[in-house]
């Protein structure tokens, strides 16, 4: 998945434990698990400001994007017609 969930950073940095964390930010500690293995499908705004609150910190400390495949190179590719 190109969206890397850096959650367990945060927690890292602050020394902070899921389960504090989670009831802390209003989530379950299971739902904390979905989010931290990067199986969610999607974060509601809400939740994420609530986890930036909780963390001081800002969105993109939490989430990542990473590119699926290696970047093809750029330029001119020969056709045959």
């Amino acid at each position: 998945m190109p969206i890397v969930v850096r959650i367990d950073v945060e927690l890292a940095r602050r020394k902070m434990s899921v389960g504090e964390f989670a009831e802390r930010v209003g989530l379950t500690p299971a739902n904390v698990a979905v989010l931290k293995n990067g199986r969610a499908k999607a974060v509601r705004f809400s939740t994420l400001e609530a986890m930036c609150r909780v963390l001081e910190c800002q969105p993109g400390d939490l989430l990542e994007w990473t590119p699926d495949e290696p970047a093809v190179p750029s330029g001119r590719v020969a056709v045959e017609a």
